[in-house]
């Protein structure tokens, strides 16, 4: 199943880093920017993590949340904000609920090897819960700058 744009977001209920939990419905009548992402401390991850940090304060100001998920445990997402000093809410999905849910879990293919992995994806959530927009397979480079221009024209 592929979500586009105008689709309701898939509900979601997922443990967070630092406690507590992280809620589709935490976010009603305000945006949301619900990133993908592999795995905790890898380059591409870290970089992309430390990018929506760095705007943390322009995305508030776009009345906007921003919710990093992946497969990740609790622990090791209390890890990876704590090097990194990241300011976000990061969703530890260990049992993929919430990544097959958004179409996320994907067959992936490296040297030759075929695996099941999270690709890269964004969903921007607009204040009803409905899909404002999607990118899939997405290249850090450049990408955090491309949700906050979207964000604010929303």
């Amino acid at each position: 199943m592929t979500l586009a744009a105008n689709d309701p977001a898939p509900d979601f209920d997922l443990p967070a880093a630092g406690g507590g939990q992280v809620r589709l419905a935490d976010f009603k009548g305000k945006k949301l920017v619900l990133y993908f992402y592999p795995k905790d401390d890898t380059t591409g991850c870290t970089n992309e993590a430390k990018g929506f940090s760095e705007q943390a304060k322009a995305f508030a100001a776009a009345g906007t949340a921003v919710v990093g998920v992946s497969k990740d445990s609790v622990k090791s997402h209390d890890k990876f904000k704590a090097k990194y000093d990241l300011n976000l809410t990061l969703g530890a999905d260990v049992d993929s609920a919430v990544v097959e849910a958004y179409g996320v879990w994907v067959e992936k293919s490296l040297y030759g090897r075929h695996y099941m992995g999270i690709e890269r994806a964004t969903f921007l959530i607009d204040g009803a819960g409905r899909i404002a927009r999607v990118w899939h397979k997405v290249k850090v480079a450049g990408h955090v700058a491309e949700v906050l221009a979207a964000v604010q024209t929303l």
